[in-house]
């Protein structure tokens, strides 16, 4: 294509300024890419051009140094033209007339790069961005307003023992200060008073509670702090011992037990063995910090700690619950030597379990026994059976009874499992001279149920994300609760209505404790006759 073609179709509609000048409009570049090309071979061809380069390399090889026209701030307008044009002087099409600010010219030469001096000036060096401290390892030091609030409270209550305060009158420290429940008082004391010297100063309460940054800190994880042992990064059973003996010294609601110290102890367990089955997921007897946030547990001692009556705290701290799980255990501990067998074990509930599930949990499937005593339950062990047992539609309940279906342990129930544990149940129900229910119609039934991903099988995925995933366990090992499921009791289903917010456990718990009292108050008045109740009020079966 010849020069004069391309400026016939191609440049007569561009500014003369664009070919005057050694700056080109990038946006004629990418629209024309072959414009640039004829442009540029028809400038280099030029004996300006030809001189202008030969110069330049000269200047090279003599190490001068290299002055490029129109690269000087201070040029005039004829040196930023001083470049060879491809047109003849004063040929060049005249500028049409508009003004300074409207040009996109005139705007495009204020920012070109000709206009500021060397291109190296364009690079700017990146903006060093100041990025705020976002971890500490001691906590988040405390705003001065919030920590001058908390030196205010602190003085207040330390004004009148300069020389500290004694255990028994650390407690509004901890109430009003740390806003903890008040049974966190003696193992608040016990960790700032590391040298058991029975006083906790000022200095000494603000250093750990304002100095170390406790004061910023979540509740649970300043919870986690006070109860964990140095340099363990998990709790124990032993370390909520503290705790759970002042909540004893001190609750209005469990005055009554200070005269039995065993009951004391027996209550204690319990509580802590209800915490680590709700809130330790994992089962190793270690609770993290991730697990304490997850659960309820602060909730309930805040609950525990303003609730007058501790039977109206049914997490974990409710005497009534703790009552019904030991008596029945009591009941089932015929020698009392506080461990029972599977034989003992049959008996739960008027005999409602079959032997087949009673051997896959002494097996030690769903959990290893904590008794060390071969073939023997533990009152520990037992805590966990019943409340998996009596609540099936929690998490820690469906997981337990998952494992002890699951034979192979490969992860998935199948039809041939299922009717493993039902086959001992049909036959209870044939010696009772009830109608036969068959197996198919009854995996046709737990099918429609849980609703798997799958039919050929069923996995906990599946039986977490069904309501009705408990009937399933009772209608494979549990006579008793299998039967009610297919009467339908009316009541029972009224008051779950009218009651959503209780679990199957709070049901069961507030049943069992008012016919246990009743049985109780029978005895006093007959003198310790035992025979006018009896387990048949419990079931028919």
């Amino acid at each position: 294509m010849g020069i004069d073609r391309v400026a016939g179709e191609e440049v007569c509609y561009l500014d003369a300024e664009l070919l005057q000048l050694p700056e080109v409009s990038s946006f004629v570049l990418k629209e024309n890419p072959q414009l640039a090309e004829d442009l540029f071979s028809q400038w280099i061809s030029l004996s300006d051009t030809s001189r202008l380069v030969k110069t330049l390399i000269d200047d090279a090889k003599a190490g001068n140094p290299i002055n490029i026209p129109g690269s000087s701030t201070n040029a005039s307008a004829g040196g930023v033209n001083s470049l060879p044009s491809m047109f003849p002087a004063g040929s060049a099409p005249p500028i049409s007339p508009r003004s300074s600010s409207g040009s996109p010219c005139t705007s495009k030469q204020k920012t070109s790069p000709s206009s500021l001096g060397s291109p190296l000036k364009l690079v700017r060096e990146p903006v060093r961005e100041v990025i705020p401290q976002f971890y500490f390892q001691n906590g988040r030091p405390a705003a001065s307003e919030l920590k001058e609030n908390c030196l205010s409270r602190i003085n207040h209550l330390f004004r009148n023992d300069l020389d500290g305060l004694l255990i028994d009158e650390f407690k509004p420290v901890t109430k009003i200060v740390c806003k903890l429940p008040s049974f966190f008082s003696y193992a608040l004391f016990r960790k700032i008073d590391v040298d058991c010297t029975g006083i906790v100063t000022r200095d000494a309460f603000v250093k750990y509670w304002v100095d170390s940054n406790m004061l910023t800190l979540d509740v649970a994880t300043q919870i986690f702090n006070i109860l964990k042992q140095p340099d363990c990064k998990y709790l124990t059973q032993s370390d909520f011992k503290p705790i759970l003996r002042e909540l004893l010294a001190t609750h209005s609601g469990l005055e009554f037990l200070q005269n039995t110290p065993e009951f004391q102890e027996r209550y204690a367990e319990t509580v802590i063995y209800r915490i680590f089955y709700y809130i330790n997921r994992s089962g190793n007897g270690s609770l993290t910090l991730r697990e304490l946030k997850r659960g309820n547990l602060i909730d309930a001692m805040n609950h525990a700690d303003e609730e007058d009556d501790i039977n109206k705290v049914i997490r974990y701290f409710s005497y009534e619950h703790f009552y019904v799980i030991y008596c029945k255990f009591w009941e089932l501990d015929t020698d009392h030597d506080f461990l029972i067998d599977k034989e003992n074990l049959v008996r739960y509930g008027n005999h409602a379990l079959t032997y087949r599930i009673v051997d896959r949990i002494f097996s030690q499937v769903p959990r290893k026994f904590t008794s060390n005593v071969e073939g023997k339950m533990c009152y520990e062990d037992f805590v966990y059976f019943m409340l998996s047992e009596e609540d099936k539609s929690s998490e820690p309940s469906l997981e337990y009874w998952f494992k002890c279906l699951d034979l192979d342990g490969n992860g998935v129930l199948t039809p041939n499992e299922l009717q493993y544990f039902y086959e001992e149940q049909l036959h209870r129900i044939e010696c009772m001279a009830q109608e036969p229910v068959l197996f198919e119609d009854i995996l046709c039934q737990i099918v429609d149920m849980i609703a798997p991903e799958r039919e050929d099988y069923i996995t906990l995925r599946d039986l977490k994300g069904c309501k009705l995933s408990g009937n399933v366990f009772n209608i494979l090992f549990n006579l008793n609760k299998f039967v009610a499921f297919e009467s339908r009791d009316p009541f029972l289903i009224r008051q779950e209505r009218e009651e959503p917010t209780l679990t199957e456990w709070d049901r069961f718990a507030h049943r069992e404790y008012i016919r246990l009292s009743m049985e109780e108050d029978v005895e006093d008045v007959s003198n310790g006759s035992a025979e006018v109740w009896d387990e048949s009020f419990e079931a028919p079966f």
